[in-house]
């Protein structure tokens, strides 16, 4: 009996498993055509449209797929209209993108042929947009340092950084759990260097950064000190 019961999980295992590849195989074919029929999925996969319009209708129902009708030059034949099938935006951005190669490729470019402060300045110019949106969001931080800070958490969280600000005994971190650049910014430390130029102008005061996860660390962390305190000098007063 026990053994029964695996064989049968297990061949529902292997039919989930066959259904996800075929599933794949019905976007990827819809990702590189556009839209497609029932039949003509059906004759590039070797499978029923039958068996085509069960995962049709599957993707369907999640929204994954939408249909379209399909436009005739002739004279339609009779029964239904073909429906052409397409993938939804939303199934689109499932697929793999490219825009850490695009973005890697194109710094190399711009350091090749614009030397070597190009980088620089284009990451700055890349970080400018943020500052001043960040520094719009802070305008009722006040002047301390780590009041700024936790108002600055707040903005890059808004950002999609998910950040944080802590306050700690030599001082403040500012700790950013997400980094929209990481993998471009591993080969160019320069876009990492911009953004640290950044925190270091909205929180007023000079920061240091600890760890950064282009670099392989789990979460980007930068050190903002204690504000300096300026204690008025003691006059000294002689008797004649």
């Amino acid at each position: 009996m026990k053994n029964e019961v695996l064989i049968r999980s297990g061949a529902v295992a292997a039919a989930s498993a066959s259904d996800g590849r075929t599933r794949d195989r019905v976007a990827q074919l819809l990702l590189e055509r556009g839209a497609a029929t029932a039949a003509e999925l059906g004759a590039l996969l070797g499978l029923s449209p039958a068996a085509i319009r069960k995962h049709l209708d599957a993707m369907l129902a999640e929204r994954l797929v939408e249909t379209r009708e399909v436009r005739h030059n002739g004279p339609r034949g009779r029964g239904r209209p073909a429906k052409a099938f397409v993938l939804t935006a939303a199934a689109k951005e499932t697929f793999p993108h490219f825009y850490d190669g695009i973005a890697t490729a194109a710094l190399r470019w711009i350091a090749q042929h614009g030397g070597p402060g190009a980088v620089s300045q284009f990451a700055a110019a890349q970080v400018s947009a943020l500052e001043e949106r960040c520094r719009a969001a802070m305008c009722n931080a006040g002047d301390d340092p780590l009041a700024r800070a936790e108002a600055l958490a707040e903005a890059l969280t808004a950002e999609g950084y998910a950040a944080n600000a802590t306050t700690i005994a030599s001082g403040g971190q500012l700790c950013q759990h997400h980094c929209p650049v990481a993998h471009v910014a591993a080969e160019f430390p320069q876009l990492c260097d911009a953004e640290t130029e950044v925190i270091s102008r909205l929180v007023g005061t000079h920061v240091q950064r600890l760890a950064t996860i282009a670099h392989g660390d789990g979460v980007c962390t930068t050190h903002i000190p204690s504000p300096t305190r300026v204690t008025a000098p003691t006059t000294v007063r002689t008797d004649t």
